[in-house]
């Protein structure tokens, strides 16, 4: 089921699935019970674009604390439980938007009903989440180990617990470290599953490492159409998420606005400090808000001509450069001079 035809969740007032936009999502790496110190990385991964935050809850005291963090942020709240389903209800009464939960490990049918219920008093839809890491034993034994076709098993069979239950405000997320299983997964739940699906690759590793298997199976899923909200999972700033899950949507086409910046990989014929200036550069656009490309071009053989293709450029010479805008040199300026002369120009720029 492609993305644009699965059912519409609301969660705290940002809608999912169906024509709505892939919504960023990420997840605090504090501790949930230090209000002060979540609030101020939310604070910030909403700066950076965040729309969607989850929050560990591994204490009674953590659950306590969502209703104070919820009061000093501006977007949903997403509570992810393990094991003990009392602290599911006490999240969900202390205005939780969404619970992540995997039925597998909440407990007993009982338990897992007294959670659906809860959810359903307030209105609050459930995550149902199987990761490749927390298959069932039955499933490893009849597919031989972990496969696509035992995580998507796993996952709706726990969908299928809950519609009986009586509820279907449900988003599915199925993740795997491994990039090509989790392709697989998603390709096969995708026909099978109505409700929106969050993406991402569960323990992609470090910013590097992450990065490049999160662009690779996040892309490959969303070229073909399938998910509604993405996490980049990294080890490191959860703000790294963000720019990455932005950088991924608007490379794909599913997201505008934000400056885009090419530059050239240097060679030897480049005679300014490329990659420092390119840096500065990516730096610098983080917070202009234009929807255009900027090219940071260090060769005076290709350069003009390769950011004569971007809204603006820079190409540089033997300690100078030129300013290239829609295709024309504007002027040369000096080398020193050429991340200023841009900056000036974008906060001016007039279409």
């Amino acid at each position: 089921m492609l993305r644009e035809k699965t059912k519409v969740i609301d969660i705290g007032g940002v809608q999912i699935g169906g024509t709505h936009p892939v919504a960023i999502q990420s997840m605090t790496n504090t501790k949930t019970e230090d209000v002060k110190a979540t609030v101020e990385q939310i604070l910030k991964l909403e700066a950076a674009g965040c729309e969607i935050i989850r929050c560990a809850v591994p204490t009674m005291e953590a659950a306590e604390a969502l209703k104070e963090i919820k009061k000093q942020i501006h977007i949903p709240l997403v509570a992810d439980i393990h094991f003990d389903y009392r602290l599911a209800i006490a999240a969900i009464e202390n205005g939780a938007d969404k619970i992540r939960i995997n039925p597998g490990n909440i407990g007993a049918e009982d338990r897992v009903k007294a959670v659906v219920d809860k959810a359903k008093e307030y209105s609050v839809p459930i995550r149902v989440g199987v990761n490749s890491g927390s298959l069932e034993k039955h499933l490893l034994e009849k597919y031989g180990g972990v496969t696509a076709e035992a995580i998507v098993e796993s996952a709706l069979d726990k969908v299928r617990m809950i519609e009986d239950m009586g509820y279907d405000n449900l988003v599915v997320s199925i993740k795997s470290s491994d990039v090509l299983m989790c392709v697989k997964a998603h390709e096969l739940i995708a026909e099978q599953c109505p409700y929106p699906l969050h993406v991402g690759i569960t323990e992609s590793g470090t910013v590097y490492s992450g990065n490049v298997k999160s662009s690779v199976g996040l892309g490959i899923i969303l070229h073909e159409g399938i998910g509604n909200t993405i996490r980049v999972s990294l080890t490191g700033d959860p703000v790294e998420e963000i720019r990455t899950a932005k950088l991924i949507l608007k490379t794909l086409g599913l997201r505008k606005g934000g400056i885009e910046v090419v530059s050239c990989p240097t060679c030897g014929r480049t005679k300014i400090d490329l990659i420092g200036l390119a840096n500065e550069v990516e730096k610098m656009v983080a917070d202009i808000p234009l929807d255009i490309k900027v090219a940071v071009m260090g060769c005076v053989v290709n350069g003009p001509g390769e950011a004569r293709e971007a809204d603006i450029g820079i190409a540089g010479g033997i300690g100078e450069g030129l300013l290239i805008k829609k295709g024309e040199v504007i002027r040369k300026v000096k080398e020193e001079e050429l991340l200023d002369t841009l900056r000036q120009e974008l906060l001016n720029w007039k279409e």
